[in-house]
């Protein structure tokens, strides 16, 4: 059974860190794109970031600079570093591995 997993949020004041992983089961996450995506209250989900199976990388204009997008195939995981993180940030963050989702990971930053 296929299955991705997010994990890695939490309550951050402004300007700090965190890092979202993106655990892959029942799928070789190297060979497949892989979006993260975040949804706020009130707002349609957007897409933030996505790296191809290639490694070409898309990232929105709002998280340039601030968030990185990357994976260690040995753990078949990706990864999501954010930094300089902004209330406008918070959101319920997700992975996607080519049409499958994950449950998201919530992110909320004080200001």
């Amino acid at each position: 059974q296929v299955q991705v997993v997010e994990s890695g949020g939490g309550l951050v004041q402004a300007g700090g860190s965190l890092r979202l992983s993106c655990a892959a089961s029942g799928i070789i996450l190297s060979f497949r794109a892989v979006s993260w995506y975040r949804q706020a209250p009130g707002k349609e989900r957007e897409l933030v970031v996505s790296i191809s199976s290639g490694g070409y990388t898309d990232y929105a204009d709002s998280v340039k600079g601030r968030f990185t997008i990357s994976r260690d195939n040995a753990k078949n995981t990706a990864y999501l570093q954010m930094n300089s993180l902004k209330p406008e940030d918070t959101a319920v963050y997700y992975c996607k591995v080519n049409s499958i989702w994950g449950q998201g990971t919530q992110v909320t930053v004080s200001s």
